[in-house]
């Protein structure tokens, strides 16, 4: 599954946020981002991204300017805490409804904000139409917010996966005086999702970036196993000992793994009638697969490992098969994490009628493969050999 991983290690502002996906893309897809983003804003600002290098490590560091000057300052952990620019929410999003975007982009532009919005009204205990944005509502905010929304309809990842949020420490000076970190407004937008202090004494989670990080991630958690692709990485404007950055890692990852059980017992004193018979029941009753191995045993006696695959549910049903239809005396358990490639199926016309090809894919693979009963079935039908029947459904 095509997965992108925001790690918050350091916070995770809308700027930043901005530098990590754009990171992601190549040369000529980032010009093109600019361009459309310019576009979209109809000089009311101007987006620019320029390469930086902290700790050793290269990433992009997007600005964003107003009449040639940068606001950004003020939120590269530090807030977006300012007094100008009191827009409200109707002014908001009839500024994002206007932009030469998707709609798409200008659903999930307005579907932030409105977080925001909401986060404010519970802070301050006004009514949404009378919110303004003392914190929040500029053109900055904005170019942040539908940059990184733009950037998502670009990378188009199947599941975005977010780490722990690190907030910070300390305090934070703004509008109405001096909050702690996380400030209110954050505070509120990272409701129900994991975040911690660090040990920097600075805001390092913005209300944008926990706005965004919560309106995109569909989980909040460890990294997952992944195949990278491709890493970015969005800087921030202050140094610390720690690398100032959000990163975003994009590539393949697998789904959630089954737990399923494997019962296994060792057989010498059945014939290969009874245990087949046997096999036969354990499938009966829900086994996922049942199979042999031929093993030595005490006494220099050849005997059987007879082994069974099976979900939780089917655990009592199949122990009970087990020991009413072999000869063990016992039965051993194992837990077996395991990671299934996604599957489908669809139907497809032959030469002799419709068979179903059954799909597989993840991890970077992709491959089909015709149904055995219904080739068997062709090949049966019509005096054929297998070999023969695959070759034309394959032509």
């Amino acid at each position: 599954m095509r997965t992108l991983y925001i790690d918050c290690g350091m916070g995770v502002a809308g700027d930043m946020l901005t530098g990590a996906l754009l990171d992601l893309l190549d040369e000529a897809e980032k010009a093109a981002f600019l361009r459309e983003m310019n576009a979209a804003l109809a000089g009311k600002t101007l987006v620019t991204a320029e390469a930086d290098t902290k700790c050793g490590v290269k990433g992009l560091h997007v600005h964003v300017t107003i009449d040639g000057e940068e606001e950004g300052h003020h939120h590269h952990h530090e807030g977006e805490h300012h007094h100008h620019h009191h827009n409200g929410i109707r002014e908001i999003r009839d500024l994002i409804g206007a932009m030469p975007l998707s709609d798409n982009v200008r659903f999930h532009a307005r579907e932030v904000f409105d977080s925001i919005a909401r986060a404010e009204c519970e802070v301050h205990g006004e009514e949404l139409e009378h919110i303004h944005f003392h914190e929040v509502g500029t053109l900055d905010a904005v170019a942040d917010v539908v940059g990184v929304c733009l950037l998502m309809e670009k990378l188009r990842p199947e599941q975005v996966l977010c780490s722990p949020v690190n907030v910070g420490g300390g305090t934070v000076k703004c509008a109405h005086g001096i909050l702690p970190v996380p400030a209110p407004a954050t505070e509120i937008l990272l409701r129900g999702k994991p975040w911690y202090e660090g040990d920097i004494k600075s805001e390092l989670c913005t209300p944008t970036g926990a706005a965004l990080a919560g309106h995109f991630a569909d989980r909040f958690e460890s990294a997952p196993i992944l195949r990278v692709e491709k890493c970015g990485y969005g800087m921030g404007t202050k140094d610390f000992a720690r690398l100032n950055a959000v990163r975003a890692l994009l590539g393949e990852a697998a789904g959630e793994p089954d737990t399923l059980l494997e019962l296994r017992c060792n057989l010498d004193d059945m014939t290969g009638e009874e245990l087949g018979f046997a096999m036969e029941r354990l499938f009966d009753a829900g086994a996922l697969d049942v199979w042999t191995t031929a093993i030595g045993m005490k006494k220099n006696r050849p005997g059987v490992l007879l082994s069974v695959l099976c979900r939780r549910e089917q655990h009592d049903a199949l122990l009970r098969c087990l020991f009413k239809h072999t000869t063990t005396l016992g039965v051993r358990e194992l837990l077996c994490p395991r990671y299934p490639l996604e599957r489908s199926f669809r139907r497809t016309a032959t030469p002799w009628g419709e068979v179903t090809v059954k799909r597989a894919e993840g991890w970077g693979v992709s491959r089909e493969k015709p149904e055995y009963e219904d080739l068997a079935r062709i090949a049966k039908e019509n005096d054929l050999s297998l070999r023969d029947v695959k070759a034309e459904i394959k032509s």
